[in-house]
C-alpha cells in the first residue's frame, strides 16, 4: 500500500515535498479524491493528501473576497458564503455523479483543475475569480502570488498558470479569489422541438439580445428525460437562464418569452426548478449512469458543437448534450474512447480543447487525457515543468508529463 501524507500546515507539507524531492520519489496529490481518475493514470511512490490543510483564513463580505486553505470543503465555502448572500459565481461542477466516487470537494482541487459551471459563459472560468495563492514547487519552496484584492495583479499569471494545472506545477496551499452575490430570483425559459443546428442559432440570438442571459444550455431528446425527474415538455429542450431581481427578472422572462414564442412552443421554470436544472446541467446528470462508458468534456466555439457531434455520429456511437451556448459538449461514448477521431474533428472544426473525464483503467492508460496533443502544447507544458517540478515529482504522467 503507497504510504499516505497528510500535512496539517503549509510547512508541513513543504518539508514532506523538499524531502521527496532530496530522496528522487514521486507524489500524487490528493484534496478529497472526488476527481480519482481525471487525466491519465498516476504511478507516484507517495501519496499527499491536503484535506488535513482545511479552514477560511479570511472572508471580507464587503470587498467580496474570501482566503482559504487548498483542503477546505467546498460545502465549507459555500455556507460561509450563503450567510453572506454571497456565491461562487463560476458554478464548480461536482465530479462525483459522473466519476462514482466520494469524499467532499476541496476548493483546492477546484483550482487546480479550473471546474467551471454554467455560469461560465458570462462569469468567466474559475481561473478568471482567483486572485491569489501560496503552494510549494518541487523543491518544497514556498511562494506567494497575487493578492486578496483584484486590482493588485503581482503574479498573476503565475496565478493563472496554476489554476488548471492539475497538481502538476506544484502543491497548492492556500487560495484567494473573489465571490459574487447571490442572486436573489432566477427564470428559465425553455423552448421545445428544435434540432442542434436551431438551438445554436436561438442560443446566439438569446445571447445578443439585452436580457443577461447568464446560463444557455441544450437538451437533445437522448438525454431531456433525465433532467428534472422527466418533467421537461416533450422534445429537446432548450434552456435559456435569467437571474437577477425579482422585477427585473419578470420583465426580462417576457422579453425573452416574446422574443421566440413565434420559433418554437415555450415554457417557463421558476425559481426553485430552475436552481435544480442547472445544477443537473452543471453535475452532467444524464451521465451519472453508473458506467465506465468514456466520457468527454469538448470546449469548442458555440457555432462548432453541434457540429462536432454531428460529425462523429456518422463514425461511433456518441450521446451528447450542450451547455455555454453550444461551446461546451459532453460527449458520451459507447465503446472507445475515439481520441483520435475526436482530435482530427475537433482540429477540422477550428480548434479547441477535449478531457477524457472518465474511462475504463484499460482506455486511460493508452490514451491521451487532455486534447490537443499538439506538439506546441506538449513543448509549453514541458518548460513549465522543468521551471516549477524539474525533477517531476508532482502527479508523474496525469496530463501525459
Amino acid at each position: 500500500m503507497i504510504p499516505i501524507f497528510e500535512p496539517e500546515t503549509e510547512a508541513e507539507a513543504a518539508g514532506i515535498v523538499a524531502t521527496i524531492a532530496r530522496n528522487d520519489l514521486t507524489l500524487k496529490i490528493e484534496g478529497g479524491a472526488t476527481r480519482a481518475g481525471l487525466g491519465n493514470p498516476v504511478a507516484a511512490d507517495r501519496v499527499l493528501s491536503t484535506r488535513k490543510l482545511s479552514g477560511v483564513v479570511s472572508y471580507n463580505p464587503a470587498e467580496m473576497t474570501m482566503t482559504a486553505k487548498a483542503g477546505t470543503p467546498v460545502a465549507e465555502i459555500e455556507a460561509a458564503l450563503r450567510e453572506n448572500r454571497q456565491i461562487l459565481a463560476f458554478e464548480p461542477l461536482d465530479y462525483r455523479g459522473v466519476m462514482a466516487t466520494t469524499g467532499e470537494p476541496t476548493i483546492g482541487g477546484v483550482f487546480a483543475t479550473n471546474a467551471s459551471g454554467p455560469r461560465r459563459l458570462v462569469a468567466g472560468a474559475a481561473r478568471d475569480h482567483l486572485l491569489g495563492i501560496r503552494f510549494a514547487n518541487g523543491a518544497g519552496e514556498v511562494i506567494k502570488s497575487g493578492g486578496r484584492v483584484m486590482k493588485n495583479v503581482t503574479g498573476l499569471d503565475l496565478v493563472k498558470l496554476l489554476c488548471g494545472s492539475h497538481g502538476t506545477l506544484g502543491l497548492l496551499t492556500e487560495v484567494t479569489f473573489k465571490v459574487l452575490p447571490l442572486p436573489p430570483a432566477s427564470a428559465t425559459i425553455v423552448l421545445s422541438g428544435l434540432d442542434d443546428a436551431e438551438a445554436a442559432a436561438v442560443m446566439a440570438q438569446a445571447m445578443a439580445l439585452p436580457v443577461e442571459v447568464s446560463g444557455a444550455a441544450h437538451l437533445p431528446e437522448s438525454v431531456r428525460s433525465r433532467f428534472l425527474g422527466g418533467s421537461l415538455p416533450d422534445g429537446p429542450a432548450t434552456a435559456l437562464r435569467i437571474e437577477g431581481l425579482d422585477a427585473s427578472v419578470t420583465v426580462r422572462r417576457e422579453k425573452l418569452v416574446a422574443a421566440f414564442a413565434s420559433i418554437a412552443p415555450v415554457a417557463v421554470l421558476d425559481h426553485d426548478a430552475t436552481t435544480s436544472l442547472w445544477r443537473e446541467v452543471r453535475d452532467v446528470k444524464p451521465y451519472v449512469d453508473g458506467t465506465q462508458k468514456p466520457l468527454w468534456r469538448v470546449s469548442v466555439a458555440p457555432s462548432a458543437g453541434h457540429r462536432l457531434v454531428a460529425a462523429l455520429r456518422l463514425e461511433a456511437g456518441v450521446d451528447a448534450f450542450y451547455d455555454w451556448q453550444g461551446g461546451l459538449v459532453w460527449l458520451r461514448m459507447e465503446a472507445d474512447a475515439e481520441a483520435d477521431l475526436l482530435r482530427r474533428y475537433v482540429r477540422g472544426l477550428g480548434g479547441g480543447h477535449a478531457t477524457l473525464v472518465r474511462a475504463p483503467d484499460i482506455i486511460r492508460a493508452v490514451t491521451p487525457a487532455f486534447e490537443p496533443e499538439a506538439s506546441s502544447v506538449a513543448a509549453l507544458s514541458a518548460r513549465l515543468r522543468e521551471r516549477f517540478d524539474p525533477k517531476g515529482i508532482f502527479n508523474p504522467g496525469k496530463m501525459g508529463i
